[in-house]
């Protein structure tokens, strides 16, 4: 299996009702790992790069990590391209070969980013490539990009003119989610996600799905919500099983990097194998 558009992934998601993982990587081994799960759960995947990811690594490099790491793969797997607010960055992963980008105009008046967005999906067509559009900002920073102050949220006419005049594949409104870490259970406005897919059946992006429970995922799924982003729980992951491993090295005075490194990717690898279980796309692969 080759990999494939975005939107034959979400599409079919949408279609059935179950959820794809999109979950942001942030090295070779992340990657390797999350694609590892796929392959083992038999399950689509999208693999989701932040712009200040991909200037960290480069992006000749980190296209070239993603070719071959994919070069062969049994599930249907795409690339894209998170919350990007530059313009011409958006054209540099676009050329380079991303199969996806999201163009975040969300704090730009509804008017500009509606103008916008209408020539990025023209461009991505171009490519053969997919965009997933916004009008109203996630609340809080993820990789230097947003704002912890929450957006006012636009009617559901002005929600479903922005999807019908730029023709994006995915639409990301705001619910009540918020990137990072949720203090308490979230409370998000479900019947948002219903009232936009009743007027126009598009797959709906759920941001910041990191911390939501099982019963919010298993509803908003069934609602349309066919890709769900999963950024932070993988940084948490990485991040503490680096630390547990180096700590017991310490305590043990052994120092093995290969050893870690086989750590890391086995945690990381589990999480993402845990969010598919929980969006119910394991054995969806075609």
């Amino acid at each position: 299996m080759p990999v494939v558009p975005m939107k034959e992934i979400v599409d079919r998601a949408f279609r059935d009702r179950y959820g794809v993982a999109a979950i942001n990587v942030v090295n070779d081994l992340t990657m390797e790992a999350v694609l590892a799960a796929a392959v083992a759960e038999r399950s689509p995947l999208i693999v989701q790069t932040s712009v200040k990811t991909v200037r960290s690594i480069g992006i000749d490099l980190l296209f070239a990590m993603w070719r071959e790491m994919t070069a062969g793969i049994e599930v249907p797997v795409s690339l894209h391209l998170d919350h990007c607010p530059d313009r011409s960055f958006i054209s540099d992963c676009l050329r380079k070969g991303w199969n996806s980008v999201l163009f975040d105009g969300s704090r730009l008046p509804v008017a500009e980013n509606l103008r916008l967005t209408i020539d990025i999906v023209a461009e991505a067509r171009s490519y053969g490539a997919h965009v997933e559009g916004e009008i109203e900002a996630i609340t809080g920073v993820e990789d230097d990009i947003g704002s912890d102050e929450e957006a006012n949220r636009e009617s559901l006419p002005v929600a479903l003119d922005f999807i019908r005049k730029t023709g994006i594949d995915v639409f990301a409104p705001a619910i009540g989610n918020a990137h990072g870490v949720y203090r308490s259970e979230p409370h998000l406005d479900a019947q948002r996600v219903s009232d936009i897919v009743a007027a126009e059946p598009i797959p709906i992006a759920l941001h910041g799905g990191t911390g939501m429970t099982d019963a919010q995922f298993t509803d908003l799924i069934s609602r349309g919500c066919a890709k769900v982003n999963i950024s932070t729980a993988l940084k948490i992951t990485y991040m503490k099983s680096n630390l547990a491993f180096l700590l017991d090295a310490r305590d043990r005075d052994t120092w093995d990097p290969p050893s870690l490194f086989t750590s890391v990717r086995a945690a990381v690898l589990e999480m993402a194998a845990g969010h598919m279980r929980r969006f119910g796309s394991v054995g969806r692969a075609w």
